[in-house]
This record gives C-alpha cells, sequence and structure tokens, in this order.
C-alpha cells in the first residue's frame, strides 16, 4: 500500500467534501401544513447531499385575536381546516385537517418553544422532536398548544429513540428562559430576512457571495436543480 497516495486521496476527498458540502437555514413551524406536505422531498435533499441544517422556528400562529393571513383568507381557526385539506389533496400527503373544526390549536408558539428545548439537548433531539410534533398534529389529531401534549409527544420520541431525548431534562427545561430567549431570537431572525412563508429555505455553499432562496412546497427534483445550478454557478 502506498501510505503516501493514500493520504492524498483522503485529503483530496475531504476537500471534496467540503466544496460539496451546503449549509441550509430551514425556516419552519411545526403547525405548517406546507412544511409538512414538504417532509418528503426534505428527506430526499438530506440523503442527496453533504447538508448542515439549522432550524428556524417562524411562530406562524401568535394567536388568534388579530391573526390574518391574506394570502389563505384565514381569520379564524375554521377558515384553516379547508387550507389543509387542500394541501393534503394536492401533495398527496395525509394531513388530520378536521382538528380545526373538533380541537384547533390556538397558537403555534408552545410548539415552537418545545423544540427549541429539544434542540438544547442536541441537533438530532431537535429534528426528531419536531419530526414527531408535526405527526402528531397532521396524522393523529392532536392539539401540539396544549403542553400535555407536547410531553406525550416528548416521552413517545424517548421511549421510540432510547438515548435521543431525556424527558425529565425536556420537561424542567420547557419553561426555561433560556429557551424563550432562544425562540425570540428565531422570531427576530426571521422577521429580519423578511420570511413571510414557509417553508422556506436559505441555502449557501462555503466561498459563494450569494445564497439561493427557495420558499414553499416544491417537488425534490425541482429544488435538487436549482441547488445544483447554484452549486456550479
Amino acid at each position: 500500500m502506498n501510505i503516501e497516495q493514500t493520504a492524498k486521496d483522503i485529503s483530496a476527498n475531504s476537500v471534496s467534501a467540503a466544496a460539496d458540502r451546503i449549509e441550509i437555514v430551514y425556516y419552519t413551524d411545526p403547525l405548517c401544513c406546507w412544511s409538512w406536505a414538504f417532509e418528503k422531498a426534505w428527506q430526499q435533499l438530506k440523503h442527496n447531499y453533504t447538508i448542515t441544517v439549522r432550524y428556524c422556528m417562524g411562530g406562524l400562529l401568535p394567536n388568534w385575536n388579530n391573526y390574518n393571513d391574506q394570502l389563505n383568507s384565514v381569520t379564524k381557526p375554521l377558515q384553516i381546516g379547508p387550507v389543509w385539506m387542500l394541501a393534503g389533496q394536492l401533495s398527496g400527503t395525509p394531513i388530520h385537517h378536521r382538528i380545526w373544526f373538533t380541537d384547533p390549536p390556538a397558537s403555534s408558539y408552545p410548539a415552537c418553544v418545545a423544540v427549541k428545548c429539544a434542540a438544547r439537548q442536541s441537533a438530532e433531539a431537535e429534528e426528531q422532536y419536531l419530526t414527531y410534533l408535526r405527526k402528531a398534529v397532521m396524522i393523529n389529531g392532536q392539539n401540539i398548544a396544549r403542553k400535555a401534549v407536547l410531553l406525550e409527544t416528548a416521552a413517545t420520541l424517548a421511549k421510540a429513540l432510547p438515548g435521543v431525548l431525556d424527558v425529565e431534562v425536556f420537561t424542567k427545561d420547557l419553561t426555561s428562559p433560556e429557551v424563550i430567549n432562544s425562540f425570540r431570537a428565531d422570531l427576530q431572525e426571521t422577521s429580519y430576512r423578511n420570511i413571510t412563508r414557509f417553508p422556506t429555505l436559505m441555502i449557501h455553499q462555503a466561498g459563494k457571495k450569494g445564497v439561493l432562496v427557495v420558499t414553499g412546497n416544491r417537488p425534490y427534483e425541482a429544488i435538487a436543480g436549482l441547488i445544483d445550478r447554484y452549486i456550479h454557478s
């Protein structure tokens, strides 16, 4: 074995991997039906590209007092049901739209805070908890604005994937000032970047001056094409 050549090959592969790596800030919300519809494409992106990801919780629904989604003509909970139904029909993704008629979430903020709480433990805990939380509301029709559901979801994750999330620590941290401030920082970033729709991906490759911003639920092939053109531009 030529040790020097092997070392050069390893070094070259490392440089190539670093050059191909892309950084993505994923602006989303656990209560966003279009982010759930985008989940399959998102998993494909993570599988096929070398990605470093940071999740930013956008706070889709503060409360219903003055809520006004002009794009979808939504001002009250009952009006979200048809939007979720449409998202499911267009994407072919099962979405439990009837929750908006039976037990409508009062806000997405508690769920966003819970995701930031999981993130304090690890990136894997954050990602897995976000996925489990989405399944809880989008598939099982559970109201993720309720603390009991947030804790139940954490327990379900901990049982399914031992070692990923410490439920006792999660429960203690859920109302901590550090977690609340972390979510506030996400809200500030979302506002500063003028992110008004979810999902939104802000994609950057080291060495490039500009970023690629992809907004809305799109097929994997469409996003992959945009990323490839960006990388090789």
